[in-house]
Formats: structure tokens, sequence, C-alpha cells
């Protein structure tokens, strides 16, 4: 993880755009840190943002070094992090979704249903994978989509979240 002690994927990789080098990026979260002058680690050498720009299927980035469709098909699938310290502060109401792996989880009448083992990423938001604690649980994970409307309550000082699981379908 080159020089990073506590990495953070800010982005990926896609498909060139153009000739020129520039790549589409897809953000893990708002994509604040993917602007111009932030330098990512990406592979195993750090690369400046030159230029950035926000569409609605992710944000076009123009990397330092990378001037050709070659280079830029040549990155596709490469992840582009950050060492925690370097984020932004997260505001108030704001969480990295790797904070939240660990945190007890909760139903809305305060029964354990286990706790946050990984989350991931989709188009629409976060998922948060919520492992139960028993291990003779045959209910397997549940996932929760990490939006207001299902995670109506998070609380990372106290290490606990409260979930409203989606209704099975």
């Amino acid at each position: 993880m080159g020089d990073l002690s506590d990495p953070v994927v800010i982005g990926k990789i896609g498909a060139p755009h153009g000739v020129r080098g520039t790549v589409r990026v897809r953000p893990s979260g708002s994509g604040r840190h993917l602007r111009e002058g932030m330098e990512p680690l990406v592979g195993d050498s750090r690369v400046r943002i030159l230029r950035s720009r926000e569409t609605p299927k992710g944000f076009l980035i123009d990397l330092e070094g990378v001037e050709s469709r070659p280079e830029a098909i040549s990155l596709r699938g490469i992840e582009l992090l950050l060492d925690r310290s370097e984020l932004d502060a997260p505001d108030e109401d704001e969480f990295y979704a790797g904070d939240l792996v660990g945190l007890s989880v909760f139903d809305e009448s305060g029964e354990v249903l286990g706790s946050v083992a990984e989350t991931f990423g989709t188009p629409a938001h976060e998922v948060l994978v919520v492992r139960g604690d028993k291990e003779d649980s045959v209910s397997g994970d549940l996932y929760v989509p990490f939006t207001l409307e299902h995670v109506p309550e998070v609380d990372i000082e106290k290490g606990r979240l409260v979930v409203h699981p989606p209704e099975p379908e």
C-alpha cells in the first residue's frame, strides 16, 4: 500500500475518456477528495490530479503524467488511495464507511443483530454487511443500505448503530 499507514479508497478508475489520457473515476462516497491538487496513491506511486470534472456517471480526471488513451486504459480498475490523515474531516452528520466496520448493530427494539463486517459501494449508496454474532445463525449476512431510512442512528463514540432492515422480498 505504498507509504499509507491507514489507506482509504477515494475512487476507482474506469474507462478512458477521449484520447488525451482523461480517465473516468467512480468515487467511493461523495468524491470530494477527487479534486485538483490532491495526490492520491495510484498503483504504487503518488499522482497529482490536474483537473477534475463531476458528471452524472462519476468524475472525469486528468492525472499528471497520463497523456494518452493507452496510458489511461492501463490504469483501468486501479483504486485511488489517500491516507486517512489526508482526508477532510467529515461534517458532523457524515461518516467514512470504513469507520462503521466493527460497530455493534441493533434493531429498533434494541435487539443485537450483530456487527458491521464490511461495507461496499453501489451506484446508489454504500451497503453495510451485518454479520450475526451467533455461530448457529442460519440467517446469514444482512445487507442494509446506508441511508437515513435504513440506518436512522449512528453513534461512533458508543460503537453502535440502529438499523431498520429492508423488508425481504
